[in-house]
């Protein structure tokens, strides 16, 4: 019998068991089963994990509880899970979403990414409904790409660390103020991803005027070989305009700006999350010549 046990912040050891059990799916499924917040967030004791272990002590399934997640309803939370591809169809899966509704009182939102079926026939048997979709878009960076056009006046920078963190709160929590995840940051969300092996201030895209004003950035992210296949692959990790600069087709630029910066750094293919009802972004994004590639969606009950 598998065991089930919560824990608050991980150990060490714990956090290795669960980025192993997250690959395991990755190559099953060809999608990753766990969102950045959730890695990110792995030893924090704000947050609460459940471990699934099998007979021999081997983690075979996790869930990550936000009490105060985004999408969080007043008396609920928002959870994401995995369980290994060799221990799924034999009901752990929705143990697993049982024991989440008892901790919250039944009030629940789980992101299911990828809509895979087995996640669509546990959220239909135990009465979720989708509540949010988002969507993910990718383009091949060895077609033609445009030259960005940027307005008179207006020349692009990399990210300075140190310097550039309260300018781009500034106009991250104005463009995004109706976000559930984007908006509302602070210094030390920052930081926290300054200090991820990924981040490259290089490809952090500041759009500043004459007297080095923010107007707007596209930060770019690139994830390694396994993440989303065999080859590493680029991302338009978060893209903002100041909303006292809209209008002036900034947005556009600015990904065309990180799509070379990608290309430049030796990357084919790039992808980008957007809201499914973000018809305006979604527009911008088909123009460039992104598809949709694969959709997460949270669901509620």
């Amino acid at each position: 019998m598998t065991e089930l046990s919560w824990h608050a912040g991980l150990t060490g050891s714990e956090i290795g068991e669960v980025t192993a059990l997250a690959t395991a799916a990755i190559d099953a499924d060809g999608v990753a089963p766990l969102g950045e917040h959730v890695l990110l967030h792995l030893s924090d004791d704000s947050t609460v994990h459940l471990l699934a272990r099998d007979g021999h002590g081997h983690v075979v399934g996790f869930a990550h509880l936000d009490p105060a997640g985004a999408d969080a309803t007043e008396t609920g939370g928002v959870a994401e899970l995995t369980v290994h591809p060799h221990h799924r169809r034999g009901g752990l899966g929705t143990r697993i979403v049982e024991a989440l509704l008892e901790r919250t009182g039944g009030h629940l939102r789980v992101w299911a990414h990828g809509r895979l079926p087995g996640a669509v026939a546990i959220a239909e048997r135990l009465g979720f409904s989708p509540a949010r979709t988002l969507l993910q878009m990718s383009r091949s960076l060895l077609t033609p790409l445009a030259t960005p056009a940027f307005p008179d006046g207006v020349r692009v920078r990399p990210f300075v660390v140190g310097a550039d963190e309260a300018e781009f709160l500034r106009v991250n929590n104005a463009a995004f103020d109706w976000h559930p995840e984007q908006g509302g940051w602070d210094v030390e969300q920052v930081k926290v991803r300054e200090s991820e092996p990924w981040f490259d201030p290089a490809g952090f895209l500041l759009a500043v005027d004459e007297s080095d004003r923010l107007l707007g950035y596209h930060w770019t992210k690139v994830h390694g070989p396994g993440e989303y296949g065999p080859e590493p692959v680029g991302e338009v990790y978060v893209l903002g305009v100041d909303p006292a600069a809209w209008g002036r087709r900034l947005g556009e630029a600015l990904t065309l700006a990180g799509l070379h910066h990608l290309r430049d750094h030796g990357l084919t293919q790039v992808i980008l999350y957007v809201e499914a009802d973000n018809a305006a972004a979604v527009r911008v994004y088909e123009r460039l010549g992104f598809v949709v590639s694969n959709t997460d969606v949270s669901y509620a009950r």
